[in-house]
């Protein structure tokens, strides 16, 4: 049925003397796989290296991007770009994508979430995973430092190290 109407159509605008329209229940064309325009996946790297443009940006608490961040807006406005739709706030966001049960389990892209104290079970800074170093149980992260503005830090430092609440996975598993 579509063969004859594509073939008609033809004929027809050779002709140009009638006119073919489709049956009112005629079904749509699809392109095969091969011809379809594959959207491109987003990958970590993809969301590592659009953070890494933001290296050196101020940090400001409340600002939303993207000549100044806070830390949940920089991970917001990093994912947004790739149409992830994270809330602005790291309290909420340790509740968006799917938990990481384990330190060792880290991905790069991943969110990683530390406390606003020592001791204190309350969320209060977040970045984004950039590297793992498995055999020493760290990570590298990119996150809008209140001191130093947007910039890459190690786990294992102190501060860090003692404050470290969990992650989350917001990207697709590969």
């Amino acid at each position: 049925m579509l063969i004859f109407l594509a073939l008609a159509l033809l004929f027809a605008g050779r002709a140009g003397a009638q006119e073919v329209t489709p049956a009112q229940d005629s079904i749509p064309v699809q392109a095969s796989d091969s011809l379809l325009v594959q959207e491109p996946v987003v990958t970590a790297d993809d969301i590592i290296a659009y953070a890494r443009t933001f290296t050196g940006t101020p940090y400001r608490l409340g600002a939303d991007g993207p000549k100044e961040f806070d830390c949940s807006s920089f991970t917001h406005y990093v994912f947004k770009h790739f149409g992830y739709e994270l809330t602005s706030y790291s309290v909420v966001q340790f509740r968006e994508g799917r938990p990481v049960d384990s330190y060792f389990q880290l991905k790069k892209g991943d969110l990683v979430f530390f406390g606003k104290r020592v001791g204190v079970r309350e969320i209060g800074h977040v970045g984004i995973v950039v590297s793992v170093d498995k055999e020493r149980g760290s990570f590298t992260f990119i996150h809008a430092s209140s001191s130093k503005g947007v910039i890459e830090q190690t786990s294992s430092h102190p501060y860090f190290l003692m404050r470290y609440m969990g992650a989350r996975r917001i990207l697709p598993d590969e």
